[in-house]
Formats: structure tokens, sequence, C-alpha cells
């Protein structure tokens, strides 16, 4: 009979003391139990520490780490670097699990080596309740948009490979760029048909609260550093209406004007 592989869950948390004992307890009850915890407190300046610590006295297999603040991709790669996973599944503080997303996704992953990120349906909950509509996944999309909530699962070694998260991307966005790093060479994505994840919303929610300046430097960040695959799929650069981009680069084209 095969080993059970390790799963190790990964959770940035910063002033979360509040809600991050429902994430945890979402994910204790997950059905896969071969799995460990890997926190990281991201310079929390409420009481999250004190929560984490009580919560690692009750589970071995949850530990805690601290760092002066310096986002979630600087928080998820701390802790995948403590990972002992064959597996991760980057959790945010206060979203939640359902109690088979896991295993689903890792029986997945074991049966079928070509695919490299397993995902399922998800739900907004909090301060709106609704299905979280995405669109199909397909590289030409992922060059103008992303689809693939950072709840995903992957491969550890796919995560060195490709360099971990960027943590210059201090303003949002960072897991758009690693699934453009991860996929845009190849290997398969899966969605799993099943509600797995839940997104909590919040009235100060990071990923609303990202704005128009944030955005233009992702699109620049992501322009520079993935040139060939975004020219490849949308004919030129990400541009400001991120959907219009394929057009508007077609038509410079035809008209003689540098993209």
């Amino acid at each position: 009979m095969a080993e059970t592989p390790l799963v190790s869950i990964i959770i940035p948390c910063y002033n979360q003391e509040a809600l991050i004992s429902e994430t945890i307890t979402s994910i204790l009850g997950s059905h896969f139990t071969n799995i460990e915890i890997i926190i990281v407190d991201d310079g929390s300046t409420d009481s999250s520490r004190k929560v984490l610590e009580e919560w690692r006295n009750k589970d071995n297999r949850i530990q805690v780490y601290s760092q002066p603040n310096a986002g979630p991709s600087v928080a998820r790669n701390h802790a995948i670097r403590k990972s002992s996973g064959k597996y991760i599944l980057p959790v945010d503080g206060d979203d939640l699990i359902s109690e088979d997303y896991i295993s689903r996704a890792v029986a997945v992953l074991e049966e079928k080596p070509e695919v490299k990120v397993v995902y399922c349906l998800a739900e907004k909950f909090g301060a709106e309740n609704k299905p979280w509509k995405l669109k199909p996944f397909s590289r030409p999309t992922l060059a103008q948009g992303n689809m693939i909530f950072v709840s995903a699962m992957f491969r550890k070694t796919d995560w060195e490979k490709v360099g971990g998260f960027s943590e210059e991307m201090t303003w949002g966005f960072e897991d758009w760029e690693f699934w453009i790093s991860m996929l845009k060479e190849g290997g398969e994505v899966v969605q799993l048909p099943i509600v797995g994840f839940f997104y909590r919303i919040q009235k100060k929610s990071r990923r609303k609260s990202v704005d128009r300046k944030g955005r233009q430097l992702t699109y620049s960040f992501i322009n520079h550093k993935h040139k060939d695959f975004i020219y490849q799929h949308l004919n030129g650069p990400i541009r400001k209406s991120k959907t219009w981009s394929r057009p508007i680069n077609t038509i410079y084209r035809f008209l003689g004007i540098p993209v």
C-alpha cells in the first residue's frame, strides 16, 4: 500500500485574533489527517500570537513562527520553507475549507503527475454570501487575469522551481503572478466539482482594497517578468483595461503602432 503523503497547510496571519481559530478548526476537521499546519505570524499587533500559541499547545501538528510585518508572500514562503509536506495548500487566516477538499485534491495529484494545480468551486461569505464565479482556466485567460484563488494545492517541488511567491508584490495579486510562473510552460489544472473553499469578505477585504495604482503596478510587474507569456497570448502587454488588452494590441500592430 502506498504511503499517505503529508500535506502542509500554510497560513499567513496578520491581526486575525478573532478569526484565525475558525480557520484552524476548519482545517483540523478535514477527513484527510496526515497534515501539518504551519502558521507565520506576520508582525501582528493584536493578540494573534497568543491565540496561535494556544493552538500549538493543543495539537502537535501545528507549528508557529513569527516575522516582522512583510506581507503574505514573505509569510507564505517562510512557512513553505519550514514545511515537510509533499503537497502545499495555502489558506489565509480568515478563510475556511471543507472537510473533503484536501482528500479530493491529494487524490488527483497522486493519480495524475501531469497536474500541477488542484482547486475547487468556492463561495464568498461574511459581508457577501454567494458563489464565487470564476472563469474556467486556460493560459490565454490567465494572461489577462486570475481565476485560481491562492488556496489551491500544488507540489512543493513546483514551488521551489519557480522561486516561490514574488515577495516584491506587497500590494496584492501575488497569487496571479505565482500561477503564471508555475503554469506558463505547461502542466494541467483541475478544478474539483465541489465547494471546498470559503472566501471571507470583510468590509476592508485586502482584495477589495487594492487600488488603481496597485493594479497598474501588478500589470507592469507581470508584463516585465513574464513578457514572452503575456505577448504570446495577448499580442502585447496587459493594458489598463485587461479584457481589452488583446484587441487593443492587435489593432496597434495592424496600424504599425509599437506595443
